[in-house]
């Protein structure tokens, strides 16, 4: 588990988003792989977002994985959407990666009860550490959607959760929802602690929007109202980003 001793995080800036996603997708299918060697299961977290496209889609088209020994987890969902809705992030994942890893086992967050569901699913995900954590910034810097005031010493490993303004706009401007009013207002989300609860943390985090986010998390002390530092708690995070996130 992370302590709020600082540690510090490999940046890796790349001059192109795809360049980005080479890098981390690499990255994260040796990550795999080096812990599919002993003979063991492997579990990893996802994030879902168009952010993890170029990412996801490196380590999709890696070579020796063996995917029938890997658990996918997905690290938040809206309350609320209809069946179907292009809009989930589990929807997401199975058409932008899973049906790529033919063999690995999505568990996906089901939130029709969502206090129920986000109980079911802390069980389901246990305790033992994620062999690997894909992770994003939002705007705001969150993680998952652990907005802020962040809680990085939450008891709990899923709850149930509102979502700030600015979240919701976030996912209007990327073209999800047409309007702040079609958003969700709630989600199920893992938290801080368990989603550090990790060997490996790799955030691929481009463009421009997150540019003050990605600042935010390198330069702000340690704290709630900067979720993003909660990586800073961490030995094993890597940075990725691409020129236009770059605020160095």
């Amino acid at each position: 588990m992370p302590t709020r001793a600082e540690k510090p995080i490999t940046v890796v800036a790349e001059h192109t988003r795809a360049a980005m996603g080479q890098r981390a997708g690499t990255h994260a299918a040796q990550v795999l792989r080096d812990a599919l060697r002993g003979g063991g299961r492997a579990s990893v977290m996802l994030a879902a977002a168009p952010s993890q496209s170029a990412t996801l889609a490196t380590l999709a088209a890696a070579e020796g994985i063996d995917w029938d020994r890997v658990d996918l987890f997905h690290m938040d969902e809206y309350v609320g959407l209809a069946p179907g809705a292009r809009q989930s992030f589990a929807t997401w994942l199975d058409e932008n990666f899973v049906r790529h890893v033919p063999g690995a086992v999505f568990h996906r967050i089901d939130p029709g009860e969502a206090e129920a569901e986000a109980d079911r699913y802390e069980a389901l995900l246990g305790t033992a550490p994620f062999a690997l954590v894909l992770l994003g910034l939002g705007v705001n810097g969150h993680l998952a959607f652990n907005d802020p005031p962040a809680d990085f010493a939450d008891p709990k490993g899923v709850r149930v959760v509102r979502l700030d303004a600015v979240s919701r706009q976030q996912q209007v401007d990327e073209g999800h929802f047409a309007t702040l009013g079609d958003v969700p207002t709630t989600a199920v989300t893992v938290t801080i602690p368990r989603l550090l609860n990790a060997a490996t943390v790799i955030a691929s985090v481009p463009g421009r929007a997150k540019r003050t986010a990605v600042a935010q998390t390198l330069r702000e002390p340690i704290g709630p109202m900067h979720p993003g530092t909660a990586l800073r708690t961490h030995p094993g995070v890597t940075l990725y980003i691409d020129a236009e996130a770059d605020p160095r």
